[in-house]
């Protein structure tokens, strides 16, 4: 008897591991949607001006915004960025943003899959998303923390790399790269030593693209060519200015009562790159460009493409439309689409891709940023 409790015993701590992550997860869904979680400094959009073109000689019908990403084609240069999963109430939720992407040719990902490796129950809640999207772009989604061992715990196998992958049929995986968060946490996980070699040995095995995701801290100029060395196929530089995971845990620590952690959110609430100056930093590589972190509208999304990104991912925004059902989504959706057309026309674009040649003016905190760590926007720095 002895024996067989002996056995059991790794299949208990396995099982109170993924309630454990099955409860941070449904956390997660309900505090990202708290007005807390908007940081207090913003993505670094009111800093940027795109230059008007009062003879645009383009018909409005002629703009296309079919973009092309990782060999995928999308309808419009729109990732809706992988928020959630591991709860039962996100499987209904990810039907929805699956869904979504599929009636109009968008990107979309799935939140951490973490917690469906140590609970096979909670594979539906991200599988719903290929279930609704079988033609969608679909980004698969684990933690770079996940590849090296943690307090005891072995890294991931490549098998169970895999395995996310084949869970949602993903066309990408990415890798998020979240130690601001982890930091934060109450059970975070904050050994890093290992992860640059991690990621490097997953570029060369894992069957699809991997896209390394930092998930609120931004990307740096050197972190952005250290990435592209590594051998990752896309950037996406959720930078400082949108949803806060920062500001999340340190509401998940004030509930549990951790005084570190809720010391630890408050001291660092507004670290971070501005997504703006992210985008630019990682432009300077020659991998495509994701950005993330504060865009909220079409105009966003547009300064964003002009500063060298490919697509924008867009979280909160659809998380909550979501709630609403299908007629608020298209409605978000649909209204970021025809800013971004007319953003475009203002501008004398046909294609989202001829932003990136046209003029931006750079002032305010952006414009340090930029000038202090020598990235150049439109052939110059801080122009």
């Amino acid at each position: 008897m002895r024996g067989a409790g002996e056995q059991a015993a790794p299949g208990r701590r396995a099982q109170a591991a993924g309630d454990a992550v099955r409860a941070r997860k449904g956390e997660h869904l309900e505090l990202a949607l708290d007005p807390a979680a908007e940081p207090a400094h913003g993505a670094g959009w009111d800093d940027l001006a795109l230059v008007h073109e009062s003879l645009p000689e383009l018909d409005l019908a002629e703009i296309d915004l079919r973009t092309e990403l990782l060999g995928a084609r999308l309808g419009a240069p729109l990732m809706i960025v992988g928020m959630t999963g591991g709860h039962p109430e996100a499987e209904e939720i990810n039907a929805q943003l699956g869904a979504a992407a599929q009636r109009h040719g968008l990107g979309v990902g799935v939140g951490s899959q973490r917690a469906a490796l140590l609970d096979r129950t909670l594979e539906p809640t991200f599988a719903a998303v290929r279930r609704m999207a079988p033609q969608a772009f679909v980004v698969a989604n684990i933690g770079v923390a996940q590849l090296v061992g943690q307090d005891g715990r072995p890294a991931l196998s490549l098998a169970d790399v895999d395995r996310i992958v084949e869970m949602v049929a993903a066309d990408a995986l990415a890798v998020h790269l979240n130690f601001l968060e982890e930091m934060i946490q109450p059970e975070g996980d904050r050994c890093a030593r290992g992860c640059a070699a991690a990621i490097a040995r997953l570029c060369e095995a894992v069957a699809v693209p991997v896209i390394a995701k930092e998930t609120g801290g931004g990307i740096s100029p050197a972190t952005a060519a250290r990435l592209q060395q590594l051998g990752v196929a896309a950037v996406d530089v959720g930078g400082a200015g949108g949803t806060s995971f920062a500001a999340i845990e340190q509401l998940r620590a004030e509930r549990q009562g951790d005084p570190r952690g809720s010391a630890l959110g408050e001291t660092f609430a507004g670290w971070g790159i501005p997504t703006a100056v992210s985008i630019a930093a990682a432009a300077r590589t020659d991998v495509p460009v994701i950005a993330s972190g504060g865009i909220r509208s079409g105009l966003d999304a547009a300064k964003a493409l002009a500063l060298g990104a490919r697509a924008v991912g867009v979280g909160r925004p659809l998380l909550r439309a979501a709630l609403g059902g299908e007629a608020a989504l298209d409605a978000w959706i649909g209204r970021f689409l025809d800013e971004l057309r007319t953003a475009l026309f203002l501008t004398g674009c046909r294609a989202p891709g001829q932003l990136r040649e046209r003029p931006v003016v750079v002032s305010g905190r952006v414009r340090a940023w930029l000038e202090d760590l020598g990235c150049q926007v439109g052939g110059r720095a801080g122009r």
